[in-house]
């Protein structure tokens, strides 16, 4: 890995992860596309790279901060975690049987529709 990639990788480790502690996002809005975009990822590896990266204690810190503040309830964390272990299984073998091309514009897509709403949302 040369210089300039590594430069890049930690440039998009460090916005994903003050984005994840501070509005609670990180792998797929900021890590995909900067991988896709920056480094010629294709689809597929980069959404592999990005849920490898939260595979790992990334951000215990930051839950550790939120549930201090009491603002995690841990009931609805573990419902949420298994559906998610469950989702993330399925929408992964989905994933890789579909065309790259196919995948990248469901991901543009969710991520237009989702941006309106979030921006037009009362």
């Amino acid at each position: 890995m040369d210089t300039q990639t590594v430069g890049i990788l930690v440039g998009v480790g460090l916005a994903a992860g003050i984005l994840s502690g501070f509005v609670g996002i990180g792998g797929g809005i900021v890590m995909v596309p900067a991988l896709v975009l920056l480094l010629g990822y294709g689809q597929q590896q980069a959404q592999g790279t990005s849920l490898a990266v939260l595979m790992l204690p990334v951000v215990a810190l930051a839950v550790r901060n939120y549930y201090k503040a009491g603002v995690i309830d841990p009931k609805v964390v573990a419902v949420i975690a298994v559906a998610f272990v469950v989702g993330g299984y399925l929408g992964s073998k989905w994933s890789l049987a579909l065309p790259q091309d196919v995948v990248k514009r469901a991901f543009g897509v969710l991520m237009l529709v989702v941006s309106v709403k979030l921006i037009f949302a009362k």
